[in-house]
């Protein structure tokens, strides 16, 4: 089926949909915190009697159209007093809410929605939701509160190893999923490669993570969205908050620019451990520190505009006698303007840039190195609410990509080293797309969509060129894997065309109601990722690069479908879901054995393209109330790989038969429960156990002029031993004296209680005494204790 038919038969499905729609009764406004003034993403409006709802959007806007009439309408957000209030719609209505915290609200733990009454109504498959108050009652590392350490406590989601950069869902990935930060691009969400994420949990406001079912306006990425947005800031009086504790410190203000209309929010966190060094004579010219900075204006032009803009700044530290230096880090800038057309009509214009900056200076060999990456983005965002039973979402967006593999420069006249600007590259991606929610009756939802994209690598440029078009040899006498000589290069000139490609991408959720406890999911969706990170290892480097899609480079193709089952038991004070998916990437990248990546000016050379699989069973079982509240969440899955030969003869990767990845964990556990045992004291613990990441050990070994040759088995046949550790949590909080604006709390936790020696990497080497070969584990952590301590006024 060609692609103008699918366009239209979707056009046609949409239109057949808005026919069984009426022109009735509108009532619309926003939603916000009474203390702050903070809009609410996510608030349930329900109207029971018509069994119908809908909930804010990202700006906390919501509009429901139902015929006219008296009606009784609930109100209901974690966290927050339910508000029932009866309105009389014989016209359409503009209605404002505010709502007020309720007692208690941080000992509450609901992730994939905002109220169990309706958490099993909307088509959202495979869709986690977490508070921040939830994750601040977690126990973590050195007692620092981590949003993407958070995350791995959900089904589907494991880490590559202890205190390694980003996380894997689904079996896909690190650089397959798309962080988002205020709808800006994250492309390093580490701090000190992987110990602390880079987001300070004070600053946000609302996380989304989705892994499957994936709403048609998110693109580029192949296997989940992480979707994360700041607080506003308080418009109706000044504030501050922050926190002290071994490793890091924090500190956060916000307050109005023009009460109820403007406010400001800036928040500061750095880490000052290296200051320790300093106490040690050996160690004192030695620094490893992180700072970041978080910063949003928000003002209301009138009832139908408004202003935002917001940024991020971070920056990691590494300085060894002042001889190794390394700094990276992210910069992110949002300017957006929403605005009303219509009580029915919500749009939101973003102009967003992003910045990945990585630099190493190494004084002792005389150069200093910068690469990086930066995105310069444009999007129009509308939703418009038709009916109380169809809402559509319809977009544009454009990305320019501008990627800095390398700039070599000598770090001193008398360096040996000469400037050297390894080629940089440029892309131009754009994507339109349109989203429809549709209540087709009492029991069935769906939620379709369809995002056209293109990409475009373009010059400046020079591409080399090869026989028959093919950058890897195959050596059939020694059966492996070489590099081919370029005939010639041909070269691009500024924004030519070098490579371009185009997909469709639909999306597809249903949602089936049984009854008001019980309910069954399906979807299917296509991603289409068009950036690849050169890196073969188990989880992203600062020095890893990305390049774009391009003459021997394909973009990544991701096919998903998923099932699930979810049920409430006591009204919602328990409940459970259970889902099953299978996903296809086709172009997965594969690197030949011994494969060099840094600086590497010819990458086409040593990369193959292959394909991954992945399929799984996750299941979730939450306590949603009572003083003990928490989740049980198992995941068993398989994540494969497979290179198979071009021709006949070639032995591709592993002899061209599936292997496992590095993301491969077949088992994954995680238990965590926060207990409520008075108004002073709360306790937390979280236990993970995942089955060991796959590596490869040698099998056997030869000697050649004196040298012991280790032999290799298959990639990545072995594991190393599983992971698992327990951490707790206590959380003293002492009685507010009510004359006072200050508050506080102490934060005791222990990571890793039984102190287990998880492995980092397991390498092998001769002993010097023996002479026999042993293999030597390589550990992050023990176990941990830590105190810190949170205040605000």
């Amino acid at each position: 089926m060609t692609s103008r038919k699918i366009i239209f038969l979707f056009v046609l499905l949409l239109s057949t949909l808005h026919s069984f729609s009426q022109e009735k009764f509108t009532l619309s406004g926003t939603i916000s915190d009474a203390n702050s003034n903070e809009t609410l993403i996510g608030v349930t409006i329900l109207i029971p009697e018509l069994k119908t709802g809908v909930t804010t959007n990202e700006y906390g806007f919501y509009s429901i159209t139902v015929p006219k009439r008296n009606y009784k309408i609930q109100i209901t957000s974690l966290g927050f007093q339910t508000i029932e209030e009866t309105i009389n719609l014989d016209k359409n209505t503009k209605k404002n809410f505010k709502l007020t915290g309720a007692e208690n609200a941080l000992k509450e733990v609901v992730i994939n929605s905002n109220d169990s009454k309706t958490e099993n109504q909307k088509p959202e498959m495979s869709i986690n939701k977490l508070s921040v108050a939830t994750i601040k009652k977690m126990p973590v590392v050195l007692g620092e509160v981590d949003i993407i350490k958070s995350i791995l406590l959900l089904p589907g989601v494991t880490n590559a190893g202890e205190a390694a950069s980003g996380f894997n869902v689904r079996g896909g990935g690190a650089d397959q999923n798309l962080i988002l930060m205020d709808e800006a691009s994250v492309f390093n969400s580490s701090h000190v490669f992987g110990f602390f994420s880079i987001f300070n949990p004070d600053a946000i406001k609302d996380l989304k993570l989705y892994k499957g079912g994936i709403p048609a306006r998110y693109g580029g990425r192949a296997s989940s969205v992480l979707d994360i947005y700041q607080k506003d800031g308080n418009s109706n009086k000044f504030h501050m908050s922050g926190g002290i504790g071994l490793i890091t410190s924090r500190l956060l203000a916000e307050g109005p620019i023009v009460k109820d209309k403007g406010s400001f929010l800036i928040a500061g966190r750095a880490s000052y451990a290296h200051l320790f060094l300093k106490l040690s004579e050996e160690q004192k010219d030695n620094a490893a520190y992180f700072y970041d900075l978080n910063a949003k204006l928000s003002y209301k032009l009138n009832a139908s505009n408004n202003l935002y803009m917001s940024g991020y700044f971070g920056r990691d530290v590494f300085d060894l006698n002042k001889s190794f230096t390394n700094i990276y880090g992210n910069t992110t800038f949002n300017t957006r303007w929403n605005h009303l057309f219509s009580d029915k009509l919500f749009s939101n214009l973003s102009l967003i840039y992003s910045d990945y900056y990585y630099g190493l200076d190494l004084d002792f060999v005389g150069f200093e190195w910068r690469s990086g990456i930066k995105n310069f983005n444009i999007k129009y965002d509308f939703r418009s609410y038709v009916s109380d039973k169809l809402k559509l979402n319809y977009g544009l967006n454009g990305i320019y990509h501008e990627f800095n593999p390398g700039t070599i420069k000598p770090s001193s006249p008398d360096s040996g080293i000469n400037f050297d600007q390894l080629e940089k590259k440029y892309a131009f991606e754009p994507a339109i797309y349109i989203n429809a929610e549709q209540k087709i009756s009492e029991k069935i939802d769906i939620n379709c969509g369809l995002r056209y994209s293109l990409f475009y690598n373009v010059g400046t440029s020079t591409v080399n060129l090869y026989e028959n078009n093919n950058p890897v040899l195959f050596n059939s006498q020694f059966q492996i894997y070489e590099k081919a000589t370029p005939i010639g290069a041909k070269h691009y000139n500024k924004n030519e065309v070098i490579k371009s490609f185009d997909y469709l991408e639909p999306r597809l959720s249903v949602n089936y109601q049984l009854n008001e406890n019980q309910s069954f999911q399906a979807s299917y969706n296509r991603m289409v990722q068009y950036l690849q990170l050169i890196s073969n290892t188990s989880s992203p480097t600062p020095l890893d690069v990305w390049t774009p899609s391009g003459t021997y480079i394909k973009p990544q193709i991701a096919d998903q479908v998923a099932i699930g089952y979810f049920r409430k038991f006591k009204e919602g004070a328990y409940s459970a879901e259970v889902s099953s998916f299978y996903k296809e990437v086709q172009n997965r990248l594969d690197y030949i054995d011994g494969a060099n990546l840094i600086a590497n000016e010819a990458i086409e050379q040593v990369i193959l393209n292959g394909q991954l699989r992945s399929y799984g069973l996750e299941f979730m079982f939450k306590k949603n109330e009572g003083n003990l509240t928490g989740w049980i969440s198992y995941t068993l899955s398989k994540s494969e790989q497979q290179t198979p030969g071009r021709t006949a003869g070639e032995t591709g990767i592993n002899n061209g038969q599936w292997y496992n990845t590095v993301y491969d964990k077949v088992n994954n556990l995680a238990v965590t429960g926060s207990y409520y045992l008075s108004p002073k004291w709360t306790f937390g613990a979280n236990f993970i156990y995942q089955t060991g990441q796959p590596t490869t050990y040698p099998n056997g070994q030869y000697e050649y002029l004196g040298i012991t040759i280790p032999i290799y088995g298959a990639r990545n046949e072995n594991r190393l031993p599983s992971f698992n550790h327990l951490d707790i949590a206590a959380t003293l909080t002492p009685k507010h004296n009510g004359n006072k604006s200050w508050r506080g709390e102490w934060v005791f936790s222990i990571y890793n209680v039984y102190n287990r020696k998880n492995a980092a990497s397991v390498g092998f080497r001769e002993n010097v005494d023996t002479g026999a070969n042993e293999a030597v584990k390589t550990s992050i952590f023990g176990l941990v204790p830590a105190v810190s301590y949170n205040f605000k006024f």
